[in-house]
């Protein structure tokens, strides 16, 4: 049984202006995503900035989140470091506060080898019984896990379950999903490929554009898994120009820009992320009203 299948939301982690987390705004942010469709809430990834929270306001967030949803969806909690020892302390205490899953992504800096990430992961596996999603991202983190070592762990540990494949490389996904047979649940960690992904398998996508358009997102993965998958194509083509906007620098930056104009935050970034530059900000509101998207 899959941890989810649609579109789950990479949801972001609005601020205050002194860079405290704003709760409010967060719990607003979380029933704006109920109300609409999300199949599925990923809190703390690398669209919610973990990678500068501090361990306390990382749990926090992720019990806020936890709370607020009160099982009406699935959560799933990023719960990666580059120190193995730092995620499983982030698993486990997540675990506690009920989470549905865990977002495990690859160790970024000091990286690892294959054999080396069979250890990682089979390790913080180990110290809890949630369901893992190994997290693929290589541009991210310098660090790739390829498709032998995504079927290994998928076969050897029993809670390691799924995989979100930001590579970009669909080939690879290919590959995976040949060796897999059936043995490893496959999400889409970039919204311009959900479709592609869900043809070599993929149950859905952990979106960043789920931010902004979670009804579209649900649907056009809906209508992919319902077996309509000339709309589901079609919408995914209408997207790409509001992808590419969302992603014309570096993530979070204009989503969290986006989620600002929409009015449910007030678009603070932690550094070293800066504020995005006014020509980009104008080709996403250009990107969102073609889009249909008020604001």
């Amino acid at each position: 049984m899959a941890i989810f299948e649609g579109a789950g939301v990479a949801i972001v982690t609005p601020f205050k202006s002194d860079f405290s987390v704003d709760y409010d705004r967060f719990r607003e942010i979380i029933e704006y995503q109920i109300a609409n469709g999300t199949d599925c809430i990923i809190v703390c990834g690398t669209t919610g900035e973990s990678s500068t929270l501090t361990h306390e306001e990382h749990l926090d967030c992720i019990k806020f989140c936890t709370e607020v949803v009160n099982h009406r969806i699935p959560v799933v909690a990023g719960t990666g470091s580059n120190a193995t020892d730092t995620a499983i302390y982030l698993s486990q205490e997540a675990e506690k506060y009920g989470v549905d899953g865990l977002l495990l992504v690859t160790p970024y800096y000091n990286k690892a080898t294959q054999n080396g990430l069979i250890k990682h992961y089979t390790d913080i596996a180990n110290s809890v019984k949630l369901p893992i999603i190994l997290y693929n991202v290589q541009s991210r983190t310098g660090c790739n896990i390829n498709p032998e070592t995504a079927v290994y762990l998928a076969k050897n540990v029993e809670n390691i379950v799924a995989i979100k494949e930001a590579s970009g490389n669909i080939s690879q996904v290919a590959k995976l999903m040949s060796l897999a047979d059936g043995c490893i649940d496959l999400y889409s960690g970039n919204d311009d490929q959900v479709v592609p992904i869900m043809s070599l398998g993929g149950k859905g996508v952990i979106s960043v554009v789920s931010n902004i358009a979670p009804q579209f997102m649900h649907d056009m993965t809906r209508a992919y898994l319902d077996g309509d998958v000339k709309k589901a194509c079609d919408m995914q083509l209408k997207s790409i120009e509001l992808c590419n906007a969302l992603f014309c620098e570096v993530n979070p930056i204009p989503v969290k820009k986006a989620v600002e104009l929409m009015g449910f935050c007030d678009g603070y970034l932690r550094m070293p992320l800066t504020e995005m530059e006014p020509q980009n900000v104008e080709r996403l509101k250009k990107a969102m009203k073609d889009f249909g998207i008020e604001f």
